[in-house]
């Protein structure tokens, strides 16, 4: 086909992807391409995947059909997780014309210079090597609204959780430098982003570089130098294992102006009998402790979890002890995810399987817990004179944001408050369990 003047994204999974896409999309526009709406009718689709559950397969199936309603004729390319862990299958869908793997993903403009479709009937083009092969730390970030950004910090994981197919689709943890950090977010603030997230998929084990993947550094010293970088108002870390929130870091973001008091800590099970089988590296006492040490430190912190229920082997008294745990719990929301089986992961082959319909059910339980959860401690902020910084979302009139401690703030449209910190006393929860608030005077 003729080289495509238009190219459209479409990102699925976490906060990683969306830094990886829109530094995909950012080398496209210095090739010379548009970029435009995915339902714009692009030249050519690139689809960012995930391979958490099964449901992110269906879904990238998915997004190919609908891309190919915008413009059946687009190249259509496939990268991320997915893409890596199963490529041929991939290739397969009709429609796909090229797949790229970890290790490739980044050079995507250039591997498919010509973008040349393949036959009709035939599968797509593969270029994914060996996860093995994936060494080198690709720097990335979002950028959008001018409000916060997604800045990938680390990459990969060398741990070996019995349900996980993360490390079979990034490969072994990697980071950049310190240094090279604090440069892109020195030229970040430069651009008038308010907010930088720190993303990674094992974000606390940032420090290993070079080919040899050499402990160089580690994650405490990046908060430390980051908390020195003016022209930032707010960092978040993103997530955060609780055997890596060290004590050093916690008490680093305590004493910062700049570190939001906004955590999320994988648990996965509350049961110490599950987190052994999940292979986890810690039990529930150092989940306690890591939580009690926050709320000691920062009581107005915001801490989420993240729970998988129906793991082989979960009988109903393991999961009344997670769903006991974190009720006792000082923790603010969960992400509850149902186990999923993934291929050439060990879960599957362990007993006690878990029928679907319990998984649901406890599903159901714990994000019922969740919105209680939730509820209760934006009740206990009620009256908080606060900062909020406003997102360029609006649905319906209202546009939302983001006190420092991660309650989500609803307020009517006004495009002046876009990117800006505004000075709010918190009032009230509304129906859809948003925060209101009211104004308290002009922020200096």
């Amino acid at each position: 086909m003729p080289t495509p003047q238009s190219v459209a994204f479409y990102t699925l999974g976490c906060k990683l992807n969306f830094s990886e896409t829109s530094a995909i999309g950012r080398q496209f526009e210095e090739k010379g391409f548009q970029k435009i709406p995915f339902e714009a009718g692009a030249d050519l689709y690139v689809i960012n995947t995930c391979s958490v559950t099964d449901h992110a397969d269906r879904k990238c199936r998915k997004v190919v059909q609908q891309a190919l309603k915008h413009n059946p004729d687009a190249f259509v390319a496939i990268v991320g997780c997915y893409a890596q862990l199963k490529p041929q299958e991939i290739a397969a869908i009709p429609g796909v014309s090229a797949v790229l793997g970890a290790a490739e993903k980044f050079m995507l403009v250039d591997i498919l210079a010509d973008f040349k479709k393949p036959a009709v009937g035939q599968p797509g083009a593969v270029h994914a090597s060996p996860i093995s092969e994936a060494t080198e730390f690709v720097a990335a970030h979002s950028f959008g609204d001018r409000t916060r950004t997604f800045l990938k910090v680390q990459d990969g994981c060398d741990y070996s959780c019995s349900f996980c197919t993360i490390p079979l689709a990034r490969g072994g943890s990697r980071s950049g430098s310190v240094a090279s950090v604090v440069e892109r977010v020195e030229k970040l603030a430069e651009t008038g982003v308010k907010e930088i997230v720190l993303t990674g998929v094992n974000l606390g084990d940032f420090g290993l570089q070079g080919p040899e993947r050499e402990r160089r550094e580690d994650f405490t010293q990046l908060v430390q130098a980051l908390d020195q970088v003016a022209g930032i108002r707010r960092f978040r870390i993103s997530s955060c294992e609780p055997n890596l929130l060290t004590d050093e870091i916690l008490t680093t973001v305590a004493a910062s102006e700049r570190f939001m008091p906004h955590f999320h800590i994988p648990l996965q099970s509350g049961s110490d009998k599950i987190l052994g089988l999940m292979r986890r590296r810690y039990r529930r006492a150092l989940y306690a402790q890591r939580v009690a040490r926050i709320k000691e430190l920062m009581p107005h912190a915001c801490i989420g979890v993240d729970v998988i229920v129906g793991f082989p082997g979960e009988t109903d008294a393991d999961f009344l002890d997670t769903y006991n745990f974190l009720n006792e719990l000082p923790i603010s929301y969960l992400h509850v995810f149902p186990y999923s089986e993934r291929a050439d992961t060990l879960a599957p082959t362990l007993p006690g399987r878990v029928q679907d319909r319990v998984r649901h059910e406890r599903t159901t339980q714990l994000r019922s817990l969740s919105e209680k959860k939730k509820r209760f401690f934006y009740e206990e902020h009620l009256g908080l004179e606060t900062e909020v910084l406003f997102e360029d979302d609006v649905t319906n009139g209202q546009m939302e944001g983001f006190t420092p401690n991660y309650i989500r703030v609803a307020a009517k449209y006004d495009p002046l408050l876009v990117g800006e910190m505004k000075p709010l006393r918190l009032t009230s929860v509304n129906a859809a369990g948003l925060m209101e608030a009211e104004e308290m005077g002009i922020f200096a």
